[in-house]
């Protein structure tokens, strides 16, 4: 298998990144630099033609993406530590958490982004500014609801230390780049983020 990977601040491969450093696990990677364009380029896109990273190219040629479909597939060969879920109804509740996170606080950093940040200027036309701006309070509504999630909770899932929890952490991580900050009033997440970096997979 080989990974096609990306460098911070983009928060997909990053997941990827870190489901591997839990699992202890190493791919041969390619590192494709969004900024100099690399996920345009024709080669690239031999790869995935959309244009996006993460990509895992398996050892027969066929290619996955999308990073939590990717890390789901490795889970299947490595299921220890586990990370989505010890039975099926934990399953299915980190199947919500990780959904509620990316339709909900994803969706929101993500029209932040691209309407509100000059990296995007050439490539979205128009950005409509007061869009983007109305968006860092949908992003900071969604962190209200995930740190009522977290009372009295160490992790997400009330148990253990999973995908949805990684999923979060690049996304607040991604969010905080974007000019969206976790409000200091929310003690959950606050003291949740504060693990959750400490953790070394969160340096990958």
């Amino acid at each position: 298998m080989h990974l096609y990977d990306s460098p911070l601040p983009a928060p997909n491969p990053r997941r990827v990144r870190t489901f591997l450093a839990e699992k202890g696990l190493s791919l041969p990677t390619t590192v494709i630099d969004l900024a100099k364009g690399e996920h345009r380029t024709p080669d690239y896109h031999t790869v995935n033609p959309l244009g996006r990273v993460p990509a895992l190219k398996l050892d027969d040629g066929r290619v996955l993406t999308e990073s939590v479909a990717i890390c789901r597939y490795l889970e299947h060969f490595h299921p220890d530590p586990p990370l989505f879920g010890v039975d099926p109804f934990n399953q299915a509740e980190i199947e919500i958490l990780i959904r509620h996170i990316e339709l909900r606080l994803q969706r929101a950093i993500t029209m932040v982004w691209l309407h509100t940040h000059e990296w995007n200027a050439a490539y979205v036309k128009p950005q409509f500014k007061d869009f983007g701006e109305r968006q860092k309070l949908e992003a900071v509504l969604v962190m209200e609801e995930l740190d009522r999630t977290l009372s009295g909770r160490e992790w997400l899932d009330g148990q253990r230390y999973t995908m949805a929890d990684i999923v979060l952490l690049s996304y607040i991580d991604w969010a905080k780049y974007v000019g969206v900050n976790v409000p200091g009033r929310l003690h959950n997440l606050v003291g949740w983020h504060a693990r959750a970096t400490a953790r070394p997979s969160a340096a990958a």
